[in-house]
């Protein structure tokens, strides 16, 4: 599979999410709003996802999938899927164990994590109340993981893809099924969260019996922590569990900051945040996971050159996709949010807020996307550490410049501190590479990076002044019903997005043929695949 395939099959499963996503939230800010309810349920929509990387895809299934791919070669598939099984049933004791220990102490953790709540009662009170409810997921979404594991390892990728959707499509169908008999709106899809996560094992339960793998659950615990492959597995969980541990720290410290802002600042970042979350997601996670098996397979056969020009295909597409996503979201920002949200209880005021915290985060979106083409080039080469450091700096980084930002331009600030630390991370990642003599960037990709700005800034004033003459034209085009200023939306996305293409290939930033080539080869593999 080549990288420009592998990108585009991983970003296309993610899009799907995503859009998805996005009608899941404008559903979110249709009943919620941004205020005090959908503050305390942001805040217990957060609370899982903290311990998520911990305890599901994060440090625990990259020590688990190497090791059960490689006894699926060595030994026969009854012994890989018992090793399988004992490893969810530890997992699924402890997280669970974990689970009740934090639903106990639930009024402490909503504290800590949103101490600016603590002059309003009936938010701290929500809060606790909907975190309670939302907790569960956590185990749920943990053992899932580990399905998924199992079906990758097995090259069977659609069904954990699409799991995601299923979350969703559950706090959507939520409003219909529990909202009409819950205290708020926000207990409801609360409700639908965990209900998904347990919806979400069955899903990948049905695939995992196609393939013969049935999980038996593992009773003796305490027997099979002291196995050696199970010891061996936490082992190599450990520099995972550390570098997952900064970002989710990284993540506690925003949201802590940010809950001190004021009212409604958690759910104008929270919808900020999704809206950069989708060519992050679409771009940065697709060539991360696409290149990490390339550049490892060329590391191992000492095939430097290739190694270098994977990596320069890497940075180059991340750089090509993610600079033009960042104009559009800084130039766009008001029409977007106004567009996807503005209903219902969310007004235009929370649509001012949240765009100006868009366009904060939107210029760090390239510095964003860019690392993830540089994090694999160690973990090809066995490095874990270095990334952990790495990630510590930028915890710290964003900590200094979130409380020196926060004060002065509130939720922006914060928002922008993520922006300066994304940089920041981005300098480390090319100047470790570049003392390692693992990568160094290339005059021509940097001209390539350049000529790529240039020609996003040109379409940019192009989207800019369309705006400006609809403005002049309907008297603010914002104001019109949703079709007309849908329609319009779209020309003018049309029209920027034209621009870029033409400019891109009139300095050769963009090579149609290239990509075609991809395509035909892609469509040849399929056919070959299919005889």
């Amino acid at each position: 599979m080549n990288l420009f395939k592998s990108i585009a099959t991983f970003g296309g499963f993610t899009l799907l999410s995503r859009i998805t996503g996005f009608f899941r939230d404008m559903i979110l800010a249709n009943f919620l709003g941004a205020g005090l309810v959908s503050d305390a349920f942001f805040v217990a929509f957060k609370l899982p996802n903290l311990f998520r990387s911990l305890f599901a895809e994060g440090a625990f299934t990259t020590a688990f999938v190497p090791m059960l791919s490689q006894k699926l070669v060595c030994e026969d598939k009854k012994q890989a899927v018992l090793f399988a099984a004992k490893a969810i049933s530890v997992l699924a004791f402890f997280v669970g164990l974990f689970v009740v220990l934090v639903e106990c102490l639930m009024p402490w953790v909503v504290a800590v994590l949103a101490p600016g709540f603590a002059d309003e009662p009936e938010k701290v009170s929500l809060a606790i109340e909907l975190s309670r409810i939302t907790f569960p997921f956590l185990l749920f979404i943990s053992i899932v993981s580990f399905q998924s594991g199992i079906l990758n390892s097995l090259n069977k990728f659609a069904a954990p893809a699409a799991a995601p959707v299923i979350l969703n499509l559950m706090m959507i169908i939520s409003i219909f099924i529990f909202v009409p008999f819950s205290s708020t709106p926000a207990h409801g899809i609360a409700m639908g969260i965990t209900t998904a996560g347990f919806i979400e094992i069955l899903w990948l339960m049905f695939f995992l019996h196609r393939q013969q793998v049935y999980i038996k659950p593992q009773f003796k615990i305490f027997k099979i922590i002291k196995d050696v492959e199970i010891k061996t597995l936490f082992k190599r969980i450990a520099p995972g569990v550390l570098g997952a541990g900064i970002y989710q720290i990284n993540m506690v410290v925003d949201t802590i900051l940010v809950s001190l802002v004021g009212t409604g600042a958690i759910s104008w970042l929270y919808y900020a945040n999704r809206l950069q979350q989708l060519p992050l997601g679409v771009v940065g996670a697709a060539i991360s996971v696409a290149l990490l098996p390339v550049l490892s397979r060329h590391i191992t056969a000492n095939k430097t050159k290739e190694a270098t020009e994977v990596q320069n295909k890497a940075f180059e597409y991340g750089a090509l996709l993610s600079i033009p996503a960042a104009f559009a979201l800084i130039i766009l920002a008001k029409p977007i949010i106004n567009i996807l949200f503005q209903h219902g209880k969310f007004g235009f005021e929370e649509t001012v807020m949240t765009s100006k915290a868009v366009i904060a985060y939107a210029i760090g979106l390239p510095a964003y996307v860019l690392v993830k083409s540089l994090t694999p080039n160690f973990f090809a080469r066995g490095d874990t550490k270095t990334p952990v450091k790495y990630s510590m700096v930028v915890l710290l980084s964003n900590l200094l410049f979130a409380v020196l930002l926060m004060k002065p331009f509130g939720h922006v600030g914060i928002a922008t501190a993520t922006t300066i630390s994304a940089f920041v991370s981005l300098f480390q990642y090319t100047r470790g590479l570049k003392k390692r003599d693992f990568w160094i960037c290339p005059k021509e990709l940097i001209i390539k990076i350049i000529k790529i700005c240039i020609c996003s800034f040109i379409m940019s004033l192009v989207i800019y002044f369309m705006q400006y003459g609809l403005n002049l034209y309907f008297n603010n085009w914002l104001h019109l019903t949703i079709l007309p200023k849908l329609a319009l939306f779209s020309i003018i996305c049309v029209f920027g997005l034209a621009t870029f293409i033409f400019c891109a290939k009139l300095t050769n930033v963009l090579n149609i043929k290239e990509i075609m080539a991809h395509l035909l080869k892609k469509e040849l593999s399929d056919a070959k695949q299919k005889n």
